[in-house]
């Protein structure tokens, strides 16, 4: 009782495009070309004067608590311990380390910046990262052994 007596069927169509192997090869020949680029380094950015240099604080800091953000795949809440103080810093960092994986983590932090309301939460400082050409993000560590407050110049 599906189909009434007398259906005409549409014309059949193709459900997928067949993968000739040129185009295959292709594929190939590009991937194994953009193995070969050299990555790129971003360009330098105009001068900053020695006076905005100098105004940054910069410290030692460790991360002693961390949490996703909710609604936000990039950022984790950081509880970090200054030396001064502990204070809360969202970063970026989430797609690139786990929240169980930076607890402990000695790093640099600029604590003076201007507080920002990132998704909700409050961040009170900016915590430095280098990070390579394809992306990948590595801490910014002080030699072990530093005390969390002490001055990076």
């Amino acid at each position: 009782n599906l189909i009434a007596a007398g259906h005409v069927i549409n014309k059949p169509s193709l459900l997928f495009e067949k993968i000739e192997d040129d185009l295959v090869e292709a594929q190939m020949n590009k991937l194994e070309a953009s193995k070969n680029v050299e990555p790129t380094i971003e360009k330098q950015k105009d001068y900053a004067t020695f006076d905005n240099f100098a105004a940054l604080d910069i410290r030692v800091g460790q991360i002693i608590e961390a949490q996703s953000v909710k609604k936000a795949n990039k950022l984790l809440q950081l509880t970090v311990d200054t030396g001064l103080d502990k204070r809360t810093v969202v970063s970026g960092i989430a797609e690139h380390f786990s929240v169980e994986e930076i607890i402990g983590q000695k790093v640099s932090l600029i604590i003076n910046l201007e507080p920002r309301k990132l998704r909700g939460v409050m961040s009170e400082g900016m915590i430095l990262m280098a990070e390579q050409a394809d992306g990948t993000l590595s801490f910014v560590s002080p030699p072990s052994g530093l005390p969390n407050g002490s001055t990076i110049r």
